[in-house]
């Protein structure tokens, strides 16, 4: 039997705004086309990328405009690490 299932990409975007959010927040989430176009539009506007199939399981049970919960604040934290030595090494280009 031929397996037809399709892999379809997940893709979630994240915001956290230091001065009025208690803690970053799903703005957009996505599966198949809707994740194609929520990356497409991250690279439209230069925001950087981190491909983390396990941080996408876990976020994308929470719900769009949802504060991530406590429990992910470390690895959150290493993402927005990731994305502001990115965003520095882009600067300096």
């Amino acid at each position: 039997m031929k397996n037809n299932q399709v892999n379809r990409k997940d893709a979630i975007a994240l915001k956290y705004d230091l001065e009025s959010d208690a803690a970053p927040k799903i703005v957009a989430k996505g599966k198949g086309l809707i994740a194609d176009e929520i990356v497409s539009k991250a690279k439209e506007f230069g925001v950087p990328i981190q491909e983390d199939p396990s941080l996408i399981e876990v976020l994308s049970k929470l719900d769009i405009n949802q504060s991530i919960p406590e429990d992910l604040y470390s690895v959150v934290a290493e993402l927005f690490a990731f994305i502001y030595r990115a965003d520095k090494q882009l600067k300096k280009k």
